[in-house]
């Protein structure tokens, strides 16, 4: 009697893991814990009757089974994936994830082109992570952030993060009408969208500084809490000036200072490399190329007075 099929979820997992030879790697990938992996691994094994990879003080390696089973596994899931992006194609859906700092940017705009286009349908997926592995995950496109892709996708450039401080216009009352410096943050709490604290060293090494001028801090996971925790007034964060140009626009937020600082990174529309990606696809790339081309140029009076 034939063993019954593991699950598809394992079988993705063991393919992502073989591809990078490392829990933690994976891991973040699937935007899952290290734990939940090598779990996911130890069970598929165990169903298998054969180890898939050795463990070596270094990472991993494929055992002489694991590596018969990738390529296989690999050739499957992308068979799976494009029926999947067919069958989306086919009912009018764009499946798409975002990073959740995107979302503030993005969501207006998607529910806006809805109400003008009833006929495309279109799901936006918030996710921590910022990548996307399109052979493991059912999206027709993502937004990510980084440097330029350059493998096995179709790439538009959206815009370039840059950075500076922002905070609830309270703030500046506080501070009158003299021009602001980073001395005028000593007693302020400052909110860090990343752990280890690299955006406002960035913008503050920029500046002329070599620290930070305040003990007083918040750290969040995300850039979105942090912005969030700002626009309620309880301190002072650094934004990325294309993702908060609603809130910059509704005075929600204000930027107290002039300098602007490029992170070198940027955000970019992409979706699997394709003869031909479908018409809802194409349409809604240029769309969002266009709306990223407004908000880029709408920015210009905050860059030219840094």
């Amino acid at each position: 009697m034939m063993k019954p099929l593991p699950s598809l979820d394992l079988l993705k997992t063991f393919v992502v893991v073989a591809q990078r030879l490392n829990f933690t790697r994976a891991a973040d990938a699937l935007n899952v814990t290290q734990g939940a992996v090598s779990r996911q691994i130890a069970g598929l094994e165990a169903h298998l009757g054969y180890a898939l990879f050795v463990r070596q003080p270094r990472g991993l390696a494929l055992t002489p089974n694991g590596a018969l089973l990738l390529a296989p596994l690999q050739l499957a899931l992308a068979q799976i994936t494009e029926a999947l992006e067919r069958s989306g194609a086919q009912s009018g859906t764009l499946r798409v994830k975002c990073p959740t700092c995107v979302m503030r940017w993005i969501l207006p705009r998607v529910i806006r082109l809805q109400n003008e286009r009833p006929e495309l349908v279109i799901e936006v997926t918030a996710a921590v992570s910022h990548g996307v592995e399109f052979n493991a995950e059912q999206f027709d496109a993502a937004i990510v952030f980084g440097e330029a892709p350059v493998k096995g996708v179709s790439s538009h450039h959206l815009f370039d993060e840059v950075m500076t401080p922002v905070c609830a216009p309270g703030f500046l009352t506080d501070w009158g009408s003299r021009v602001p410096t980073p001395d005028d943050l000593a007693d302020t709490t400052l909110l860090h969208p990343t752990r280890d604290r690299r955006d406002w060293l960035r913008w503050l090494q920029a500046y002329g500084y070599r620290g930070l001028p305040s003990a007083k801090a918040q750290h969040f996971d995300t850039l979105d809490l942090a912005i969030s925790s700002a626009m309620q007034g309880l301190g002072v964060t650094i934004g990325d000036l294309s993702l908060i140009e609603e809130d910059l626009r509704a005075q929600r937020l204000v930027t107290p200072f002039s300098l602007c600082v490029p992170s070198g990174a940027a955000y970019y529309l992409i979706y699997p490399e394709r003869p031909e990606a479908s018409r809802a696809l194409r349409e809604f790339a240029q769309w969002l190329e266009g709306e990223a081309a407004q908000t880029r140029g709408s920015l210009e009076k905050y860059l030219k007075a840094a």
